[in-house]
């Protein structure tokens, strides 16, 4: 496997397009961070970090409406991929849907939001988008 975001990305894709309720995806700090985002900004319902093995796993409890059975996560779209990196400076921070998406960048302080970036005026690289 190449791109492990991309992966991560994929498997949620897929169990939504499966209306999985849970789905496990191999562990790593990047995938934690991101999970940690997802959960924050009401993305997902719940997650976990199970240690067992070398890396671990992560459970993700997927988000759905109860009326009609959507997901919370539109679109998950990756961005920057390891043939090609997206960079961007904080005043030039993406707009996800005119702001109601979020972009996750991987900043020199962390992982975070394009708005925790632009606030704490970092920049950095674009890992992918969710709306």
């Amino acid at each position: 496997m190449t791109d492990p975001i991309a992966d991560y990305l994929t498997r949620l894709r897929n169990a939504i397009g499966a209306k999985h309720r849970v789905v496990e995806i191999p562990a790593s700090n990047l995938k934690k961070e991101i999970t940690k985002i997802l959960f924050e900004k009401g993305y997902i319902l719940n997650y976990k970090f199970v240690e067992d093995g070398p890396q671990g796993t992560i459970k993700i409890a997927l988000k759905y409406d109860a009326a009609n059975k959507n997901s919370a996560i539109k679109k998950l779209i990756r961005v920057s991929t390891p043939g090609l990196r997206k960079y961007t400076g904080y005043k030039e921070m993406p707009r996800v849907i005119n702001g109601l998406g979020i972009a996750i960048i991987s900043t020199s302080k962390g992982v975070m939001t394009d708005k925790e970036a632009s606030a704490q005026k970092v920049g950095g690289e674009v890992l992918c988008y969710v709306y």
